[in-house]
């Protein structure tokens, strides 16, 4: 007898289709996925914007750092106050703070002027010096870094404090200046170092130029900062050869057998601003400012993150 023929049973076709179908966009979806940017993962740019502003925040929240720029204010105020108790309405008094009397918009480029030596140097060196070793003193250098942040946008962020702590340092001893001394003093138009007169906005201009001017000297030193901040994990050592510093390049620059050395020194033209102050104004003291700083800023930066990306962070 013959066994009867067995079919297998045939998958149906309706059934294949929809199975492929629904893998193949399964798949789609998937690599969908993994290729769409995710919403909620900052992109580097993001992640920098991020950085900057905490390192702001962290820089602006300190009462160290309100308390130097409470220091800072206190010069034109004191600055203005000696001069109204120490000289006659009528009189012109001292050669330089004379100018005051006829005008108090002089208190702003005075207190300036007195500031620049040692006052902005202090607290620069403060604030630079603290950048990274701060950090490493806190132990939350390695936080930062897993991130992840980057030890070059680490330099950078830090950096980007210092500097603004200097704008604003400057910024609120121009502000300061004009307030005290329209309250105690005659507002004016102002006589410029060429001899001819503008009126008080034209001077308030230049006050601010004045300030950028400053700032900008202050960007090597901010740099040699950076760079002694990465050398050590204790902040108060790095500040304190900061601000030596500064006033071994003042030294340096009074030294008359040193000619050679001070077109080189990154003091030398910390008060060159008298162009600013003329008509019309010359930037000429301006441009030769900003290369003498930003060639320190690139000499001493290159260094400072080469001594970090070089540097095992146990802290």
């Amino acid at each position: 007898m013959s066994q009867p023929e067995t079919t297998a049973p045939q998958p149906d076709a309706g059934a294949g289709a929809t199975a492929t179908a629904t893998a193949t966009a399964t798949a789609t979806a998937h690599r969908a996925d993994a290729t769409a940017p995710q919403p909620h993962a900052p992109t580097g740019r993001g992640r920098t914007f991020a950085l900057l502003g905490s390192e702001l925040a962290l820089v602006f929240r300190r009462r160290r750092t309100w308390a130097m720029l409470g220091a800072l204010a206190l010069v034109p105020v004191l600055i203005a106050i000696a001069v109204r108790l120490t000289t006659d309405g009528d009189d012109g008094g001292p050669a330089f703070l004379g100018d005051i009397t006829n005008n108090g918009l002089f208190v702003a480029f005075t207190a300036l002027t007195v500031s620049i030596p040692l006052f902005l140097p202090l607290t620069v060196g403060v604030v630079s010096g603290d950048t990274v070793a701060g950090e490493a003193s806190h132990g939350t250098i390695r936080y930062l870094l897993v991130a992840p942040t980057g030890r070059l946008r680490f330099i950078l962020v830090k950096y980007v404090g210092a500097v603004a702590f200097c704008l604003a340092a400057t910024l609120l001893v121009v502000l300061v200046g004009a307030l005290v001394g329209a309250l105690l003093f005659p507002i004016g138009p102002v006589t410029l170092l060429s001899g001819t007169q503008v009126d008080g906005w034209s001077y308030a201009g230049r006050a601010v130029l004045l300030a950028l001017y400053v700032t900008l000297s202050m960007l090597g030193l901010a740099a040699i900062g950076l760079f002694a901040s990465t050398l050590t994990t204790v902040p108060v050592g790095a500040m304190a050869t900061t601000v030596v510093l500064a006033g071994v390049s003042q030294v340096l620059d009074q030294l008359p057998q040193l000619d050679w050395l001070h077109p080189f020194l990154f003091s030398h033209l910390w008060l060159g601003f008298g162009d600013l102050l003329r008509d019309p104004i010359a930037f000429d003291s301006f441009g030769s400012n900003a290369l003498l700083q930003l060639g320190y800023v690139a000499v001493f930066g290159a260094l400072a993150y080469g001594r970090f990306a070089t540097k095992d962070v146990l802290s």
